[in-house]
């Protein structure tokens, strides 16, 4: 295990199993696309793997890691996902085994020049990397204002410094290779009230805050957010724009 290793998320697994939302197919489609081949992929950082059973549309073998073992025991079942617990910087694959090596809300935890080795490693010649994330969450008038006081104003103490490269999309982070150009791509979910809470329910900061303040700030949250939702059974469309950094290595 990774002495380094910053785990914000294993006492939410089930949550975050439940409410972290789905990439598009038009992500992993995009990804495929840049492959010479599509036989293995890498999904580091995987969390309960909401981008892994994706990735084994297009490939025929995925090999997904994460160093917290209360992830990966949550994580989604697929037949050509391989989940397995191991840093991002020490996979333990064979050198030059893989066509695709990706990040998903992840790389801000990483040890970043060790990553980039393992990837160099593991990855065959022409391998494609991939860093992606998804920034602050985005809503229609009646509820947006609800969600950014609660982001900003009530959590912004609580969120670990590694939060600010998924503000500015990875822009933040080195990145020591030819970039490719990715085009513009979001995650669009149609959620109900309780969606929206149980996600926010998965933020680091919400676990730091809980430690310092209890459970008052979410619950107040909750309120106003239902207030605001006026019928929270009634679905809404909240969206995350993908950030990516990609590139050939």
């Amino acid at each position: 295990m990774n002495v380094s290793f910053k785990d914000h998320f294993s006492a939410s697994s089930a949550g975050y199993a439940a409410y972290r939302p789905t990439y598009p197919h038009t992500l992993v489609d995009y990804l495929a696309s840049l492959c010479a081949r599509t036989d293995v992929a890498l999904d580091v950082g995987c969390g309960t793997g909401q981008l892994s059973v994706l990735l084994a549309d297009r490939f025929t073998r995925v090999i997904a890691t994460d160093a917290s073992a209360q992830q990966i025991e949550k994580a989604e079942p697929h037949a050509r996902v391989e989940y397995r617990v191991a840093p991002a910087e020490n996979s333990g694959l064979p050198d030059q085994s893989v066509d695709l090596i990706t990040a998903a809300q992840a790389a801000h935890w990483f040890d970043l020049p060790a990553f980039y080795a393992e990837a160099r490693r593991v990855g065959k010649p022409g391998a494609v990397l991939a860093l992606i994330t998804y920034g602050v969450v985005q809503a229609d008038p009646d509820i947006d204002p609800v969600i950014q006081h609660f982001y900003k104003a009530v959590l912004g103490a609580h969120w670990p410094p590694e939060r600010r490269h998924v503000e500015v999309g990875y822009r933040s982070l080195e990145f020591p290779f030819h970039e490719l150009t990715a085009p513009p791509m979001a995650i669009e979910v149609d959620w109900r009230a309780s969606d929206l809470i149980g996600y926010a329910d998965t933020w680091s900061a919400v676990r730091a805050a809980e430690k310092a303040l209890g459970r008052a700030p979410i619950e107040a949250f909750k309120r106003d957010l239902i207030e605001a939702w006026r019928d929270p059974e009634m679905r809404r469309i909240i969206r995350f724009p993908l950030s990516l950094r990609v590139a050939k290595l």
